[in-house]
C-alpha cells in the first residue's frame, strides 16, 4: 500500500530574517523624517505654546520587495565545456549584502536547454509567492544540459556537483548547507535528479522528480542505491507524473521501490502527459513544495 504524505501549505512565511539585512543597506533619505504639528500661538500672550511629543520617523517601505526578481546568465568557467546556467535572483537581492538564501537547482529536459524553466514560468511565479508573502525570498539556478547528444554530455553530473554548485555557493549569497539546497528536474532533468540526488543525499535537502524519464542504465541499481542511504540522511521527495504519460510505469515502479523501502516521499498522480503544459500547470505547487520544506527546516533549527 503506498504511502503519501500530505503537505500543508504554509502561508504565514515571513521576511524579518531578510529584512534585518537589507534595512542596513537603505539609503539616507529611504526613512520619512519625524512629523512636525503648526501650532498657533497667540501674539497677546507672552507665554510659548508648549511643543507637541516628537512623533516616531515611519521608515519607508522596502519598494523592491514588490519589484520582479532579477534573471541573468552566467557560466562556471572551469569547466570544459564552460557550465551555463540562468540564476534568478529574488526582489531585494542587490539591496541587501549580508541577506542568505535558500537555493533550488531545476535541471531541463532532453533537447531543450536551461531557458526551459523560464519559458514555463518559474521566476515570475517566485515572484508572485514572495510578493503576496507566502513564501520567504530564494534563488534559482537553471544549468544548460544541451550536450546531452555528445561527447560531452556524460560529464553533465561531474560539472554540476564538483563545479556548478561550488561556483553558485562562492558568487552568490546562498545558504550552501543541504537544508537549504534542493533539486528537481523535468523528463531527462528527473532522471538526473533521480541519479545525483540519490548518489550525494548529503548535499540535498529535497528532491523534486517531475515526470521523471529515469536512466536505463540506472534503473536496476536505483533500488540498491536507496537502500544504501541511511535513513536520517535521506532527503525529503515530491514524485509526480500524468496519468498519460509514456514514463508512467517506470515513475508507478520508482514509487513502488520508495515505498517498500520505508522511504517517506509525496506521490501525485495528475491528470496529462509529458509536456510543457502538464508541467507549467503544476509549476506553482512543485515551488510551493521547496518552498514549504526550506520553511520546515528553518523551523527545526
Amino acid at each position: 500500500m503506498r504511502r503519501m504524505i500530505t503537505r500543508q501549505v504554509i502561508l504565514h512565511m515571513t521576511y524579518a530574517a531578510i529584512l534585518a539585512g537589507l534595512s542596513a543597506c537603505l539609503p539616507l533619505n529611504s526613512t520619512r523624517s519625524a512629523t512636525t504639528q503648526i501650532v498657533a500661538v497667540s501674539i497677546a500672550t507672552t507665554t510659548p505654546a508648549p511643543l507637541p511629543s516628537p512623533v516616531p520617523a515611519t521608515p519607508a517601505p522596502l519598494t523592491c520587495l514588490t519589484e520582479p526578481g532579477l534573471v541573468k546568465e552566467d557560466v562556471a568557467p572551469t569547466t570544459k565545456p564552460p557550465q551555463r546556467f540562468i540564476i534568478y535572483l529574488p526582489p531585494c537581492y542587490e539591496n541587501s549584502t549580508d541577506a542568505r538564501f535558500p537555493v533550488l537547482y531545476l535541471l531541463h529536459g532532453q533537447t531543450y536547454n536551461q531557458d526551459q524553466w523560464v519559458r514555463l514560468g518559474a521566476p515570475s511565479i517566485a515572484d508572485q509567492l514572495i510578493h503576496t508573502d507566502q513564501a520567504a525570498p530564494f534563488i534559482m539556478v537553471f544549468p544548460d544540459d544541451r550536450y546531452w547528444n555528445s561527447a560531452a554530455g556524460p560529464g553533465f553530473g561531474d560539472r554540476f556537483i564538483n563545479d556548478l554548485i561550488p561556483y553558485v555557493d562562492e558568487n552568490y549569497r546562498t545558504l550552501a548547507d543541504r537544508r537549504h539546497r534542493s533539486l528537481g528536474g523535468l523528463s531527462r532533468g528527473g532522471g538526473w535528479t533521480v541519479r545525483l540526488g540519490f548518489e550525494h543525499p548529503e548535499l540535498f535537502g529535497a528532491l523534486g522528480l517531475h515526470s521523471p524519464a529515469i536512466f536505463k542504465d540506472d534503473a536496476p541499481y536505483v533500488e540498491t542505491i536507496i537502500q544504501a542511504i541511511p535513513e536520517e540522511t535521506r532527503s525529503k521527495l515530491w514524485l509526480d507524473i500524468g496519468d498519460s504519460d509514456l514514463e508512467l510505469t517506470s515513475s508507478l515502479q520508482l514509487e513502488d521501490i520508495l515505498t517498500r523501502n520505508d522511504y517517506l516521499h509525496e506521490f501525485h498522480r495528475f491528470t496529462g502527459d509529458h509536456s510543457e503544459n502538464y508541467w507549467n500547470a503544476h509549476l506553482m505547487d512543485y515551488l510551493r513544495w521547496y518552498t514549504q520544506v526550506w520553511q520546515e527546516a528553518s523551523a527545526e533549527q
